[in-house]
């Protein structure tokens, strides 16, 4: 037969396949209607199996693969489609509609602020970015922003949640399981990194280099170049900046920002001495109270999935239903849970969509622990 007649035939069938979809989600709204009125769980594992074994029963081995993805899927469809029925109250929504309400027009220029490190660090700059006028309280680490913004001690915190070359930010990511807080803000800074050092040292006098652990993979290949000198990792590149300028000796250096050059003074011995041009670093803005300023376009969340097949590819497909754009997909290890993991997605998607209101609603109510981190603009 011709192409356009196997397509006619496909056009045809198609026709009959939408009418037929149609009538059994029409069903399966009034099935969602019941179980809202009878209280029963959407999700009925036993009814799906049951479906699966009676219609793939008669099909060779290929077919019923192929059925059982469809049939998965539609059941998932059909899943949604009862969950905006019987949920229509939603805490996580009424939250995210108050925020809209009560949020001011204009993010604040001046705030108290969380920030790792000491004056210079990266943290410090992009908060300088933020806001105009900030009263930043230094913290020894991330889990010290955490605490500030958990406990009330500040409005905002500060931290960095990955970078273009050297990857995620894993402890920001591990310390996010533990506290509860809402990003209300993200920016992304360019990092350029010098050699900084004492006096008139050269090279050829250094034998120690300290920095942050990110910034000494940024920078790895001109390390790799020296492998005569020695590496120290230290919780910040501002901290090792300070370090250098404290020894009495010219035999070290601080891996760091020429910013740090001049507060501590220190001389620039190479600059630009990372892996690539475009180094940038993203940092959030974290608060404790839900923020979510007009223009948000932009929203993470975090999941953990049971062990079922196809777990991590169900929830996925509920976002391209709705054409989200899914911008990162980052999993972390559970301690003390044999293989099991927290995945934490970036989206393209706005707060101010019916539909995706619906679908956050539906991931509220389902079996797996979803928390809603934030909506928000980069800049």
């Amino acid at each position: 037969m011709a192409m356009e007649d196997l397509r006619k035939q496909i056009n045809e069938i198609d026709d009959k396949m939408v009418a037929l979809f149609e009538e059994r989600m029409k069903v399966a709204g009034e099935i969602g209607k019941y179980k809202a009125e009878n209280k029963l769980p959407i999700m009925d594992r036993l009814r799906e199996r049951e479906l699966l074994a009676r219609i793939t029963k008669d099909q060779d081995e290929e077919m019923a693969l192929h059925t059982k993805v469809l049939y998965t899927t539609l059941m998932d469809v059909s899943r949604s489609h009862q969950s905006r029925i019987v949920y229509k109250e939603s805490p996580l929504v009424e939250k995210i509609n108050e925020a809209l309400e009560n949020t001011p027009k204009e993010f604040t220029k001046q705030a108290i602020v969380a920030c790792q490190g000491i004056e210079g660090a990266y943290s410090q700059i992009a908060c300088d970015r933020l806001f105009s006028r900030p009263s930043i309280m230094y913290m020894n680490d991330f889990k010290g922003v955490f605490n500030a913004v958990d406990k009330n001690l500040c409005q905002y915190g500060i931290l960095p949640i990955e970078n273009s070359v050297h990857g995620s930010v894993t402890e920001v990511y591990d310390l996010m399981k533990k506290y509860n807080f809402s990003i209300a803000k993200r920016i992304k800074v360019l990092i350029n990194h010098s050699l900084l050092v004492r006096g008139d040292a050269k090279l050829s006098d250094v034998k120690h280099i300290y920095s942050h652990e990110q910034a000494i993979g940024q920078c790895s290949e001109f390390l790799s170049a020296h492998p005569e000198i020695q590496v120290h990792i230290v919780e910040n590149t501002a901290v090792a900046a300070k370090m250098v300028a404290d020894r009495a000796e010219k035999d070290a250096a601080a891996i760091s920002s020429r910013n740090c050059a001049e507060i501590y003074g220190l001389n620039a011995l190479d600059v630009e001495i990372q892996n690539s041009a475009n180094n940038y670093t993203r940092f959030i803005c974290i608060s404790k109270k839900l923020e979510i300023y007009p223009g948000s376009n932009k929203m993470s969340l975090m999941f953990t999935l049971n062990h079922r097949p196809g777990a991590l590819y169900s929830l996925i497909s509920k976002f391209a239903a709705l054409d989200i754009n899914l911008t990162k997909l980052e999993s972390r290890p559970i301690p003390g849970k044999d293989f099991e993991f927290m995945f934490y997605f970036d989206l393209e998607a706005s707060v101010y969509s019916e539909a995706v209101l619906s679908l956050l609603a539906e991931l509220e109510q389902g079996p797996d622990k979803f928390v809603f981190l934030g909506s928000y603009t980069e800049v």
